[in-house]
């Protein structure tokens, strides 16, 4: 089971396809990392995500927490606050980092809505990787807004021996948006395809950074389905594979629905009552009969693990058509 824990809805940037920092926090109180020690040992992973988890003062308290629940932590982040993740780098050089970049300087900090941002992530990944942090690298969030700048983006990734992680536009509750769309479709898929194949093709020379390519050439191809309004490739594990803390402490099926679908509180029960709960098995009917067809990685990676031959035997085809110089399927 993974777990994604949302520190705080506060954040430095306002992106155009986030409205999360517009979340009001009336005068509920974010928990402190003392409550983390309620979550389950021998998770598989651990998400570290906000809002912006660089806002939150007590974050290398909540690594040291955490780090005792599973041995894969990653943290996405706008790198906006250099020292404080660099801070934890140093004390966990295993913990992975993924920092925004929606394109190249000037259109990132357009899309994202922070003056010197790309300056500021860039430094940020220099920085980790000074400290021996190993696993660091790039996000995007892909839309029509910067299509054009996809490709580049990872091939800088790859002269820099760093990785590249992916996702698109969703609305939901936690986005705090519902209007969210991309408008020139054709052109979006006309890159991602050619996206995809680089990832297929993908030239690394290390070995596990190839092959991670490779897998995440299957996780465009989900997102792709996404943009194209069509089904998702593998079936949805919320509330059953993987689970959401916010910030104040309510337990969640996912970050993807409409509305919070909350399965308990862990400031007034143990993890084990709120999972083996009746609220819990109602939220899981829900996301059992859900047809959003949301893929983020969060519920994507966990489901992959689910179904390992779905994606396996997806590569294998799409590497073997490329070789035959035919079009891969999507």
């Amino acid at each position: 089971m993974e777990a994604c824990y949302i520190t705080t809805f506060r954040c430095n940037a306002h992106c155009l396809m986030c409205d999360i920092w517009k979340k009001p926090p009336g005068d509920r109180k974010e928990i402190g990392h003392e409550l983390l020690e309620k979550l389950p040992e021998g998770l598989k992973k651990i998400n570290i995500t906000g809002g912006e988890p660089g806002l939150r003062k007590d974050l290398l308290e909540i690594v040291s927490t955490l780090h005792k629940k599973t041995n894969k932590i990653d943290i996405s982040t706008n790198g906006y606050f250099t020292e404080r993740l660099v801070e934890v780098g140093k004390k966990f050089p295993d913990v992975a980092f993924r920092i925004s970049a929606e394109g190249f300087p000037d259109l990132n900090d357009k899309l994202r809505g922070i003056k010197n941002g790309f300056d500021r992530a860039l430094k940020t990944v220099i920085r980790l990787k000074e400290v021996g942090v190993q696993n660091v690298g790039f996000g995007i969030v892909i839309s029509d807004k910067n299509k054009d700048d996809l490709l580049d983006l990872y091939h800088l990734c790859a002269m820099m021996g760093i990785e590249f992680g992916s996702s698109t536009m969703h609305n939901s509750f936690y986005f705090n948006k519902f209007d969210n769309k991309i408008e020139d479709i054709d052109n979006t898929v006309e890159k991602m395809y050619k996206f995809i194949e680089s990832l297929l093709q993908s030239k690394r020379k290390d070995i596990k950074l190839r092959i991670k390519d490779w897998g995440r050439a299957f996780i465009n191809y989900g997102l792709l389905k996404h943009i194209q309004g069509e089904k998702r490739p593998i079936p949805c594990g919320a509330a059953t594979e993987l689970f959401f803390l916010d910030p104040y402490g309510q337990i969640l099926a996912c970050n993807g629905s409409e509305t919070p679908w909350i399965m308990g509180d862990l400031k007034e029960k143990s993890f084990n009552e709120i999972w083996h709960s009746k609220q819990a098995e109602k939220i899981r009917k829900t996301v059992a009969e859900c047809q959003r067809n949301c893929w983020m990685v969060g519920s994507a990676r966990p489901a992959m693990r689910t179904y390992p031959w779905i994606p396996l035997l997806w590569i294998i085809k799409n590497k073997i058509k490329l070789v035959m110089k035919k079009n891969i399927w999507c």
